[in-house]
């Protein structure tokens, strides 16, 4: 059966919607407390539906640097290397900048206790640096991105399989003799973050200093994003769809069986970035690309997917815009009620969504209002055909 043939293919745009879509989905719930299990990560090792919206567009953004480097035939030059350093440094200062402005509201809220003048209030919130957390969700793209486009310009993409193999190998045996499976800091992540990073300046996750985008997870995760970028090659060196879907669904199947097999030596965790993790994300990741492209540019079934497509044409704008307006609702937008100055995300949430619903509805309707009110946004840019490039 001839299948159609198509370079742009709209399925790419409908994944990159889907991760972003899911990621301010989980990141906003209306209580911490009351979250369903789907929507919740792993604790430490497992994997939930959760945990792969994240790997889901690094596997994505894998794709779309092969598609932007495409353009200089992936040989080293000046404009090439600026571009990527420019763009690598822009995310990443983007990143800090989001959790720069989380810890200043954070902390002028805090201080509210004791009785300061306006001014040194202001000043101690944006001036609290010894407490700024230097890595986070941009901060990892923007490393990975950076990396894997300085490889893709300087080596042979022949040469990038066995590349990714090599690293996960050496991270596993990093973990392997170095504690790192164990849910402690005494573990071989958390030691070297520790000491590059202090733990001031770190996420504390389950109240230990285990950064889940800390330094030395972010070698595997390089690997996600060059897993990525050769299957863009897989998928771009061919014009057919019905050959495309059949290299990713073969590449899909692979990863994830040794992903899965591979887990009863090296346990699949989000929070490591294991080499378990990386092969089964990217492998699922593959699998639901092939179907979409199935689905969407084959059989024509589109309609569906318009509401992904605002998320996915603008996807890091609309990512950094969610991340601000979850800091404005929890942290600077308040409203009296009951003589008391409360969150607006809290008076949705506690006093209008869960009498009304009850916890875990009214939890999980604020977090599908928060993800409306991004694509609403998102939409208007889309139908506007305004694409903002970060």
């Amino acid at each position: 059966m001839k299948t159609n043939v198509s370079q742009r293919l709209l399925a790419l745009d409908v994944l990159r919607g889907i991760t972003i879509a899911g990621m301010i989905l989980v990141n906003n719930p209306g209580s911490w407390s009351s979250i369903y299990a789907p929507l919740e990560h792993a604790p430490w090792h497992g994997l939930t539906p959760t945990d792969l919206v994240f790997p889901f567009f690094m596997f994505i953004m894998g794709i779309s640097t092969y598609i932007s480097l495409k353009k200089y035939n992936f040989e080293f030059s000046h404009s090439a290397t600026l571009k990527i350093l420019k763009r690598t440094f822009v995310i990443f200062v983007i990143g800090l900048g989001i959790a720069w402005l989380s810890l200043s509201f954070r902390t002028y809220n805090s201080l509210a206790k004791d009785n300061l003048e306006f001014g040194e209030r202001f000043l101690q919130s944006i001036t609290n640096f010894g407490h700024l957390r230097i890595l986070g969700v941009m901060q990892r793209l923007a490393l990975c991105y950076g990396i894997t486009a300085i490889i893709a310009i300087v080596m042979k993409h022949k040469y990038i399989p066995a590349l990714v193999i090599s690293t996960l190998l050496g991270y596993f045996l990093l973990l392997f003799f170095g504690n790192g499976f164990e849910q402690s800091e005494l573990n071989i992540v958390s030691i070297v973050d520790q000491a590059i990073l202090g733990v001031d300046h770190m996420y504390k996750d389950a109240g230990l200093a285990i950064d889940p985008e800390g330094l030395l997870s972010t070698i595997p995760s390089v690997c996600h994003v060059l897993i990525g970028f050769w299957c863009g090659e897989l998928l771009m060196s061919v014009k057919d769809n019905g050959e495309r879907i059949q290299r990713l669904f073969l590449v899909g199947a692979v990863l994830t069986f040794s992903g899965f097999l591979l887990s009863y030596g090296c346990p699949i965790n989000k929070k490591l970035w294991t080499p378990t993790y990386v092969l089964t994300t990217c492998g699922l990741a593959s699998t639901f690309l092939a179907l979409l492209i199935w689905i969407i540019d084959i059989k024509g079934y589109k309609t569906w997917s318009r509401f992904f497509e605002s998320f996915g044409v603008n996807p890091l704008f609309i990512y950094v815009m969610g991340a601000v307006l979850t800091i404005l609702t929890g942290s600077f937008l308040f409203i009296s009620y009951d003589d008391k100055m409360i969150a607006l995300k809290t008076y949705v949430y506690k006093y209008l969504l869960q009498p009304l619903l009850g916890d875990f509805p009214g939890s999980l309707t604020f977090a599908l209002l928060f993800v409306g009110i991004n694509w609403l946004i998102g939409y208007v840019l889309y139908k506007k055909k305004i694409y903002i490039k970060i």
